[in-house]
């Protein structure tokens, strides 16, 4: 059976029917990777919100978590192109690397001095850069080591990933503040970082016409940029589908977010019922990548995508209206488990429509439609329940988020999309 060729630095392997990606060990050492990177991400953010709490104010301190987000946004878009034209395992190991140095240099520096804010604001800078390059890489890494038949699955188990890091990064974070305070949860971080660099390098990539550095030099990055974007715009299935992410996380991001911090308030449930909440948010998502994680494939993923969404965002308006907090809890998994649902079948559909060229684009589109647009319904949702309170702020938002559902039924092409089976 005839191989394909990787650019230089990917191993050759046979580009036809895929093993199982939860029993294929390639696949395994990158999700091994994949959660040791957000592991270690998980742990720095907390130990830079506790370094910065420590050295100013509290509106210094939101400033400087802050921060990353802004070059995060404005840099996703051309960290497409970069890991479109390089490559995007060398984009990923190259930033696990650079994210890993700076980390551990800024716990070098903290266990010998204090330096104050304007370091954690430069280290919060550098990585919401690095992270602009790293998410589409990461997001354009699985189809180049597993089949297309696989790419809910491995959905799936990146999605198991999160939640893992979600659960355990802030408890690692917590000891190694007690331990030695922010350095030495720094060090921590950067070294969880660290351990996905050999795992990395140790997978083998299938052979992709976004690997060739030939095109590089065929284009200028400007013309690549637009060409993605007009790619996207005029896919049957891919531009439709960003519609529906877009709305659908502009109508999920302010009530499952500071929406839920607000409600929780309102009803008396304190810090300890919305952590509950959030609780049985994250079960529901559990539940959801588990399933993909195990099945594999869904049929009909495009209405799957469409019908989770609707449903979905019913649940959202019913969270306001919930005075009981086991109620609140169960509509929350919920709202989990169908979110988790139609994120997923949404993250394999843009995967397994996109040429592969333009995999990285694709995805770094999609990560300024979640990352950089979405955020902004949060201090939106916060004005709007001073005014109206949470019940009419939770149902606009819902319909907000089943409208990215309608549209995603009503567009013929992801209506009928399927995964490869």
């Amino acid at each position: 059976m005839a191989e394909t060729t990787t650019s230089v630095t990917d191993v050759r392997i046979p580009a036809a029917v895929s093993a199982p990606a939860h029993r294929d060990p390639n696949v395994l050492r990158w999700v091994a990777a994949y959660t040791a990177s957000m592991v270690g991400d998980t742990v720095f953010f907390l130990a830079l919100s506790w370094a910065a709490v420590q050295n100013g104010t509290p509106a210094q301190a939101g400033l400087v978590t802050a921060v990353s987000a802004v070059p995060r946004a404005l840099l996703m878009l051309g960290g497409g192109v970069v890991a479109d034209r390089f490559g995007p395992r060398r984009v990923v190991i190259g930033s696990d690397a650079v994210r890993c140095a700076a980390v551990l240099a800024v716990a070098a520096v903290l266990f010998a001095a204090d330096p104050g804010l304007w370091l954690l604001a430069l280290l919060a800078v550098v990585f919401g850069t690095v992270d602009a390059v790293f998410m589409p890489a990461v997001g354009a890494l699985p189809a180049r080591i597993t089949g297309t038949d696989q790419l809910a699955r491995v959905q799936g188990m990146r999605g198991l990933a999160l939640r893992f890091a979600a659960v355990v990064g802030a408890p690692l974070g917590g000891l190694g503040v007690a331990a030695g305070g922010a350095a030495a949860a720094f060090a921590f971080a950067g070294l969880l970082i660290a351990v996905s660099v050999p795992l990395l390098i140790s997978v083998r990539m299938r052979g992709l016409p976004a690997d060739g550095a030939g095109a590089a030099r065929e284009t200028t990055a400007w013309r690549d940029l637009v060409a993605g974007l007009r790619y996207v715009r005029r896919h049957r299935v891919l531009g439709p589908l960003m519609v529906t992410i877009a709305l659908g996380d502009l109508g999920f991001v302010g009530p499952l977010n500071v929406g839920l911090t607000l409600l929780a308030d309102e009803r008396g449930w304190g810090a300890s019922g919305m952590g509950w909440v959030l609780a049985g948010f994250g079960t529901g998502a559990g539940i959801a990548a588990l399933l993909l994680a195990v099945r594999g494939r869904l049929p009909r993923a495009g209405c799957v995508a469409a019908g989770a969404i609707i449903p979905g965002a019913a649940a959202i308006a019913a969270l306001a209206h919930a005075s009981a907090l086991p109620v609140a809890v169960g509509t929350a998994l919920l709202i989990g488990l169908l979110a988790g649902l139609s994120g997923a079948m949404c993250g394999a559909l843009l995967q397994t429509q996109s040429d592969p060229a333009y995999l990285g684009r694709v995805t770094a589109v999609g990560g300024l439609v979640s990352l950089g647009i979405a955020p902004l319904s949060m201090p939106l949702s916060a004005a709007a329940i001073g005014l109206w309170g949470t019940g009419p702020v939770f149902a606009v938002s819902a319909a907000v988020c089943g409208l990215g559902g309608v549209v995603a039924l009503c567009a013929p092409g992801v209506r009928r999309a399927e995964l490869p089976a």
